[in-house]
């Protein structure tokens, strides 16, 4: 339940920011784990769902199975292992409301900022609501928000926008009264969103034509997973699910290794894969062969394969080409073609930002995210009971949250056992090994890696990509650790 201090600002053991899958998610291992202690999810926005709920782009689904993508704790039991963003923000939403975690939720609530106060053992979170500034004491901060803006996508500046007679349009802000039926719609694109618009688009639009500086790695996988299907006829819905997540979880693993293990392999599988679904003659290595190696960025799923067969059928078309200038019709390209469009997509990517924008100060001192390294994936060094959840970028992120949530949740039982108020990492290490905490070479991170929190070369303080080693140290390795300094505060009983 929830208490006040006698100054009258509410108090609670654990603020959750963040009312997605990963907060969601957060919420249920907490109250499952630690029935006792009082939390509320703070949502600055007015719905719960997330990245489901903000993208209304036509396609929009998921890139992983939702055997592996869906919470360990609660099957999926739709026939779609690939499923529409509709049906994900369903099952969201059906956990919340059957767990009781909906009642938990603040809605336009934005966290501007917090400060620790060492001798409280208390972060003094000020939060937006409707206008009005209010403040919240909490022991803990959970910070479950995802690692990009959600009120604003990337959109490059491009040459001559301003002449552009059409309309112009970014994903993250898709219009709900677009009306594309019958027009030439150009996509600037070429990762898991422009491969989604496109086919999505081409049944109904004149022309759609993916428009890349560089390809993507593509592969066609089956919106229907027959294993799971069956098993969950065979088994009933939990150890069917249960099986295909054990299968799903092997398959990444497998594919991943391989790709990264044996990359020309790959390379020359991929490609195989592609020139199969794609018309007799059809340049390949032009439109589909990138020059990084498979899995150096994240591979696009395309359910069913249905990318290549609106391309097959002449109803979408990608180009690859570096473009020059916007005009009062279309996009010139630096060959000298014009694209012409009446409508253009910006797929360009996200805007990275951690920990929903918050600033952190640790007994005044401002924390600079920047220096801070990353503990396990889940603390920060130097910042006492603050944790985070970012899920895997080669893998289906929610993996990872389960695992982090299960740890968080096993340090407060050591905690509560030994008697201790906080907890923070303390990095000893020497900062020219460390690199960024999400260290991958798609161009949103590459933009701001200088402002994102660290990782170290190995140990706690190497955030892991390996499912089965997260498996061994989050789930079943100990929670002490050399590298983490436990506190205890006298007054903590009279504050509570």
């Amino acid at each position: 339940m929830e208490h006040t201090t006698a100054g009258g600002t509410e108090y609670l053991d654990v603020l959750i920011v963040g009312a997605g899958i990963s907060g969601i998610g957060a919420a249920y291992y907490l109250q499952r784990e630690h029935p006792e202690r009082s939390y509320a999810i703070l949502e600055s926005r007015d719905v719960t769902g997330g990245t489901w709920d903000l993208f209304r782009y036509p396609g929009i689904r998921s890139d992983s199975d939702l055997h592996t993508f869906g919470y360990e704790f609660k099957p999926w039991r739709d026939e779609h292992a690939i499923a529409t963003g509709d049906k994900i923000l369903a099952y969201l939403r059906e956990t919340a409301g059957e767990n009781g975690i909906d009642r938990h939720i603040r809605y336009r609530h934005k966290v501007l900022g917090a400060a620790w106060d060492s001798d409280t053992a208390r972060w003094i979170v000020d939060v937006e609501h409707d206008g009005e500034l209010i403040q919240i004491r909490a022991n803990w901060l959970f910070c479950a928000s995802g690692y990009y803006r959600y009120d604003q996508g990337f959109t490059p500046q491009f040459p001559g926008a301003d002449r552009f007679g059409g309309q112009v349009v970014h994903p993250q802000h898709w219009p709900e009264d677009l009306d594309y039926a019958g027009k030439k719609v150009v996509i600037i694109g070429s990762g898991a969103t422009a491969v989604t618009l496109v086919p999505s688009m081409a049944d109904t639009a004149a022309q759609v034509t993916m428009l890349q500086r560089s390809p993507t790695y593509i592969m066609p996988v089956p919106a229907k997973d027959t294993f799971a299907n069956v098993a969950g006829r065979l088994l009933g819905a939990e150890h069917g699910y249960a099986l295909a997540r054990r299968k799903n979880i092997a398959k990444q693993r497998a594919v991943y290794g391989f790709c990264q293990n044996y990359p020309k392999v790959a390379r020359r599988l991929i490609r195989s894969i592609n020139a199969k679904q794609l018309p007799k003659g059809y340049p390949v290595d032009e439109h589909f062969s990138p020059a990084y190696n498979p899995w150096d960025q994240r591979l696009c799923a395309v359910p069913d394969a249905d990318l290549f067969k609106a391309i097959g059928s002449g109803k979408a078309s990608v180009v690859t080409d570096r473009i020059a200038t916007f005009t009062e019709t279309g996009i010139q390209l630096e060959s000298g073609k014009h694209l012409d469009a009446d409508i253009i997509v910006t797929a360009t990517g996200l805007n990275i930002q951690l920990f929903g924008g918050m600033s952190l100060t640790v007994d005044g001192a401002p924390v600079n995210i920047a220096e801070a390294v990353a503990y396990k994936g889940i603390m920060l060094s130097g910042v006492p009971n603050f944790a985070f959840a970012i899920g895997y970028t080669n893998s289906s992120w929610t993996l990872k949250i389960g695992l982090l949530c299960e740890h968080f949740c096993r340090l407060l039982n050591h905690m509560d056992t030994n008697g201790f108020d906080s907890v923070r990492p303390e990095f000893a290490g020497p900062t020219a090994t460390t690199r960024p905490v999400l260290d991958f070479a798609a161009g949103y991170v590459q933009r701001v890696a200088d402002t994102l929190p660290r990782q170290g070369a190995d140990g706690p303080w190497l955030t892991s990509t390996s499912y089965n080693r997260d498996v061994e140290v989050l789930r079943d390795g100990p929670v002490t650790d050399p590298n983490l300094r436990f506190a205890a505060v006298n007054a903590y009983a009279t504050v509570r």
